[in-house]
This record gives structure tokens, C-alpha cells and sequence, in this order.
């Protein structure tokens, strides 16, 4: 179809959207002349769910066969008194087959869908004749029992229904194409009703954020809350977003990350902090970004990188295996075994792995920059890049991309980690890793920096480079400085985002399918 039939049946499309909305709010106008308003109704007295009545009806119909043992008669009599077993159930009529004096709805609830068989000498005349009068959409509560069909569906054959709610816009009857996915996520509400499918994805949200909890509060991790509102643009290069607090005449900015904050419990005498924190980054949006995101950062006393990792790998293996039933899942059509042990390489290790280049070889700055433009890497920081900028430039380049099974890169240069503690062997590099998943970087965790003196450097220097690119608000966290100086234990951090998890887990390619709202430019009208 060309450009103008699409654009075409679009209009078409949103002209009959009108025309029905136009219909059904006559149909709402009729009701209320009647006194008959559905939204005046404040609650309906549901008593049982869809998908527990099938589940239930089923057991009960196999226990009255095998009591029946063959006995049609008697087996006719059991399943007779199951009709004085009223329930009441509510929901959104689905789908709808009318005939006659007979019809059949299909209506879905918050666990499933249910047959719903309507019967005009059952609910009476007048009633039967103001049902047949509403809408695939509206929302209604039903009166009956359980029965099953003489085609063998489980249905409820209705004494009587009311209507809750009126739909005044007509479902959508198909979603597909890329234009309908920006819908989708646009109208979250109207992809949870039309594509039921997509509320699993959320509900295994939940409970992967439930497993992530209680695996931290088992190995007897506190949970806290840290503020969202900060005062300082600390010189991290995430770019915040700036909001005034009107009664403190006061620019403050939404938080980038929980991290001062839960080092500042660690040196307050927590040993073991996390927080499941909203944090916001005004940056691009892309399939593995958006603006706001849920984090899990965890802080541990008298432990170091060694540790986080190990803890992070025994998460996530145990995680799959409570949500996913196994350690190997598949993502995006690759397997991925999270129960093997992840290889764990140093960012020269990998470097020279998969670029073919030695760090070790390099004795200069000027040499390891020959070496970036010999072999045509790009280094953001030019005739300034050290040996550690070249470094890093060669892994983004070469190395990323090729991590698809679970793996840890560790050490990392001082350049690009400035909360991290110092090798002491090698004082250019810090205890810093990061591990990878489908070529994704998943977390990120340190041997957290608890010199103050070391610490107010690498602020500082963070805060010239952001102050010599016109950012004049980089401060240097002072607080959090005079807590270190208060003395922080050897302390082991790590963070990681939930929703590239939720990613992994439910084999979803963008962010976008595990938020409820993902941030979207707003539709020009």
C-alpha cells in the first residue's frame, strides 16, 4: 500500500471512530433519559475470577464423572446441582455471536477470558432488549453458574447482567505495522485489552523485581530510600533534568544515580544497603534507553569487586531459574546460559582478544594514539586521550558487540571511573567491571573509592571538564566527601538496570516493551 492509501485509510479509519463514538454516546444519552446511567454505578459484588471458576469447574466436573461411574443419571443430577452454585463475575465483553433470543458474549477479566451465555427468557424481555443494545467494549457484571456447552467450552449461563460501564470508543479490531506499535505504546491501556498477551510481560516484571528483593534480603540487605531531589549537578557526565522548587527560590535537579547517597548509609554504620530507585538522565531514547528507568543499586561493607561479582552472577542465575524455569533462556532467537560460569576477562584481556592490540605494548600516550589511528579508532578526547582513553575507545569499537553470553570485564581505567578504587598493583587502573549480555552492558560495579583525598580529585577534575564544555552548574559533592572523611569501610557497590533484566527475561528487544509508559514525543496536532 502507497504512502496515500495508508495515509488514506488512516482518515477513513479515524472518520468511522467518530461516527461510532457518535452512536454509542446517543446510546449513553438513551440511558440517562431511562435513569439507567451507567457511570452512577459505584461497585458490583464480584465474587470469583475466570480463570479460577474454569480451573474449578474443571475439577469438580472430573470429580462428579468418576463419582458418577458411568451412571449418566446420576452423573445428569450432580452436574444439575452445580446450577445453584451462583457466582458473579465482571469484565469487558470482548467478542459477541448473536442468535436471536440467544446470545453469546465473550467477557475478560483481570485473569482471563469467559463464555458468557445470555438467554432472553432468563434475564426477562426488557432487560434482554437494552443488552442487545450495547457495545463490544462495555464493561458488565454477570449473575449465573458454571456450566459447560454442548461444544465443550466452560461458560456461565447468565440470570442476569448489568451494564458498569459504557466503552464510548470502539476497540480496535487488529494491531500490526510499525505505526500501530508507537499506538501501542502510546495507549498502553488499549494494548493491555486488545493484546492480553502483553500483560504477562509485566506481571513477570513484578515478579522478577520480587525475586531481585528477596534474594538481597535473604544475604541481609536493608532496603532504603534516598532522595530523588537533589541540589548539586554533581560531575558525573550524565546530563540531569532541572526542575524549582518555588518556596526555596531554588533550581534542583531529578536524581542520575542512588550512589552517594547509600555510601553516605555505609559510613553512617549500614553494612548492606540497596535501593530499587526511578532514576532520570536527560539523554536520548533508543531500544536499550529511556529518560526515566528503575535501577537497583547495592553497597557492601568489608567486601570488594571480587565479591559483587559473584553475587551478581549467582542473582541472575537464580533469577532465571525461579522465573524463566531454567538458567538457559533464549533471547531474540540466541540462547544465552546464564549457569555456566560467566568468563571473566580485563578490559585488556579483551582488547587484546578480540582487537588484537596490547596495551602493554604501548609505552606512551603518543604511541597508543598512533596505534587508535593506525587502526582507524575514533578517541573521543583526540591529541589529550591517554593510554586509558585509547584503551577504552579500542573496546567500545571491537570488543562489545562480541559479548553475548554472560561476561564480566573488569579493570578498567582510571579515566572513566572516577568512583572506583585504585588498583594497588597498578594505580592506572581501578577495580571497576562490567558485565555483558547480548552485547549489552547489564551492570556496573566498583571496590568503591574511600579516600577522601583521592575522591575530591576526581570530583574536581570531573567538575573542570563539564565546567570547559559551558556546563557552569558541575559542583563537587562536599557532603559526600566530608562523610568519607568520616571513614568508610572497604566497601563493594553495584548497580544494574531493572529494566534491561526484565529485557533479558522476557525476551522482549526494546525498553519500550517492559515499560508501562515509555517516554514519547508528543503528537503534533
Amino acid at each position: 500500500m502507497s504512502e496515500v492509501e495508508n495515509s488514506a485509510a488512516l482518515e477513513e479509519a479515524v472518520q468511522d471512530v467518530h461516527i461510532l463514538k457518535k452512536v454509542r454516546l446517543e446510546k449513553l444519552d438513551e440511558l440517562k433519559v431511562k435513569h439507567e446511567n451507567p457511570y452512577e454505578i459505584t461497585k458490583y459484588p464480584v465474587d470469583a475470577h475466570n480463570a479460577e471458576l474454569k480451573a474449578a469447574f474443571e475439577k469438580e466436573e472430573a470429580r462428579m464423572i468418576a463419582e458418577a461411574a458411568g451412571d449418566e443419571e446420576k452423573l445428569n443430577a450432580l452436574l444439575e446441582a452445580q446450577k445453584e452454585k451462583i457466582v458473579h463475575i465482571a469484565g469487558r465483553i470482548m467478542s459477541w455471536r448473536d442468535m436471536g433470543k440467544a446470545n453469546f458474549i465473550d467477557v475478560r477479566d483481570g485473569s482471563d477470558r469467559i463464555q458468557v451465555y445470555v438467554r432472553m427468557n432468563e434475564i426477562g424481555k426488557e432487560a434482554f432488549a437494552d443488552f442487545k443494545k450495547w457495545d463490544i467494549g462495555d464493561i458488565v457484571g454477570v449473575e449465573g453458574f458454571v456450566f459447560r456447552t454442548r461444544k465443550g467450552e466452560i461458560s456461565i449461563h447468565a440470570k442476569s447482567i448489568v451494564l458498569l460501564s459504557k466503552s464510548l470508543l470502539p476497540l480496535p479490531e487488529k494491531w500490526h505495522g510499525l505505526k500501530d506499535q508507537d499506538i501501542r505504546y502510546r495507549q498502553r491501556y488499549v494494548d493491555l485489552i486488545v493484546n492480553p498477551d502483553v500483560k504477562d510481560t509485566f506481571l513477570k516484571r513484578s515478579q522478577i523485581l520480587r525475586e531481585v528483593r528477596s534474594y538481597l534480603d535473604n544475604l541481609g540487605y536493608l532496603e532504603v530510600d534516598t532522595p530523588v531531589l537533589h541540589t548539586l549537578e554533581i560531575g558525573a557526565s550524565a546530563r540531569p533534568f532541572i526542575t524549582h522548587h518555588n518556596a526555596l527560590d531554588l533550581d534542583m535537579y531529578l536524581r542520575i544515580e542512588t550512589e552517594l547517597y547509600l555510601k553516605r548509609l555505609i559510613v553512617g554504620g549500614f553494612e548492606k544497603v540497596y535501593e530499587v530507585g526511578r532514576i532520570f538522565r536527560n539523554e536520548g531514547m533508543d531500544t536499550s534507553h529511556n529518560p526515566e528507568f528503575t535501577s537497583i543499586e547495592m553497597y557492601q561493607a568489608y567486601t570488594d569487586y571480587i565479591g559483587m561479582m559473584n553475587l551478581i552472577e549467582d542473582m541472575y542465575r537464580t533469577i532465571a531459574r525461579k522465573v524463566c524455569g531454567s538458567d538457559v533462556i533464549t533471547y531474540q532467537g540466541v540462547e544465552i546460559d546464564m549457569g555456566r560460569l560467566w568468563e571473566r576477562l580485563t578490559m585488556v584481556e579483551a582488547v587484546k582478544k578480540y582487537a588484537g592490540v596490547d596495551y602493554n605494548d604501548w609505552a606512551t600516550d603518543e604511541q597508543a594514539r598512533a596505534v587508535a589511528k593506525e587502526k582507524g579508532v575514533e578517541v573521543d578526547e583526540g591529541d589529550a586521550a591517554t593510554k586509558g582513553h585509547v584503551l577504552i575507545a579500542f573496546f567500545d569499537a571491537f570488543v562489545e558487540e562480541k559479548l553475548i553470553q554472560p561476561t564480566i570485564i573488569y579493570d578498567y581505567p582510571v579515566e572513566n571511573s572516577p568512583l572506583a578504587k585504585r588498583k594497588p598493583t597498578d594505580p592506572a587502573f581501578t577495580e571497576r567491571f562490567e558485565y555483558f549480555i547480548y552485547a549489552r552492558e547489564m551492570g556496573n560495579a566498583f571496590s568503591e573509592l574511600n579516600d577522601p583525598i583521592d575522591q575530591r580529585e576526581r570530583f574536581e577534575r570531573q567538575v573542570a571538564a563539564k565546567r570547559a564544555q559551558g556546563n557552569n552548574n558541575a559542583t563537587v559533592d562536599e557532603d559526600f566527601v566530608t562523610a568519607l572523611e568520616y571513614g568508610m569501610p572497604p566497601t563493594g557497590g553495584l548497580g544494574f538496570g531493572l529494566d534491561r533484566l526484565v529485557m533479558l527475561l522476557t525476551d522482549s528487544a526494546s525498553i519500550r516493551d517492559v515499560l508501562l509508559f515509555p517516554t514519547m514525543k508528543p503528537i503534533d496536532k
